[in-house]
């Protein structure tokens, strides 16, 4: 499978140095699109307590995003962040090589950035906690569902943080704390700091789609709560239409340092900027 990386950085060099391709491009799946195109409401019976299954994001965008649109108020603080954050895509995009976008290292997507992606994310529930495994990066989320409260001071910050779930009524809320702040919120170069707290609460509205809105409460970086746009999984219910002929599972997809750092950056992203090696 070694040719999948090759054509992951061949469509995140199309990206990353044609903003404007990667934004009419949108329109379809993949890292650049929209994710699955959304499918009609679903009249099959189901447990709205149980989102066991392989989920993918339809509709909306890579960026977090809020309800009514508008920027988020950064504080003092949060903005001196911001400005020194350079994404090599969006309204603020820099040539890749002259970026400073953590992914481009191959580092953790890190909480909620992660589910921000247009991928695939299989939902496993168990008595004590739910797991979320996410395709990109092949990431192990766990979510405790057994009481237990979330660490006050964390002597080790996590690039996923620490989560706790628990139930209201049919929407499932899992609360967030103890994040390593070196990763961004999305792919617009939003920051958060070591005191964020992040909610989510999901919805199964139907047999094939969950609903989710994630809320950042960051009073060093944010002068106020800020809440995402809705995000929409639909049911992905054959595997194998997306993975290999039967076999059905996600696909692996890695940003392996071996591959994205010492072909992809020396050899196409860094000249491409004007970067080159002495």
């Amino acid at each position: 499978m070694r040719n999948r990386p090759t054509s992951f950085s061949l469509v995140l060099l199309s990206l990353l140095l044609f903003p404007s391709f990667g934004l009419a491009q949108r329109g379809g799946a993949g890292f650049g699109g929209r994710g699955r195109p959304p499918a009609a409401p679903s009249t099959e019976p189901f447990d709205p307590h149980d989102f066991n299954g392989i989920w993918w994001r339809t509709g909306g965008t890579r960026e977090f995003n809020t309800q009514k649109g508008g920027e988020p108020q950064l504080t003092a603080e949060g903005k001196k962040r911001f400005d020194a954050n350079k994404p090599g895509y969006g309204p603020r995009a820099v040539p890749p090589a002259l970026g400073n976008d953590p992914l481009g290292d191959c580092n953790p997507d890190g909480l909620p950035r992660i589910l921000m992606f247009n991928r695939p994310v299989e939902f496993i529930q168990q008595p004590k906690r739910l797991i979320q495994f996410f395709q990109y990066h092949r990431v192990l989320r766990e979510v405790w569902m057994d009481g237990r409260k979330l660490p006050e001071n964390p002597d080790t910050p996590r690039w996923y943080g620490y989560s706790v779930g628990h139930w209201e009524g049919n929407t499932l809320v899992v609360d967030s704390y103890g994040f390593d702040n070196r990763q961004w919120l999305d792919n617009l170069g939003y920051p958060y700091s070591d005191q964020m707290r992040l909610q989510e609460r999901y919805q199964r509205t139907d047999h094939d789609h969950i609903e989710m809105i994630v809320t950042v409460t960051d009073p060093k970086y944010y002068a106020k709560p800020w809440v995402s746009q809705m995000k929409t999984w639909q049911l992905l219910k054959d595997p194998s239409e997306y993975s290999a002929p039967d076999w059905g599972g996600l696909i692996e997809e890695l940003c392996a340092p071996i591959d994205e750092v010492d072909q992809f950056n020396k050899r196409i992203r860094n000249p491409a900027g004007g970067v080159t090696e002495k």
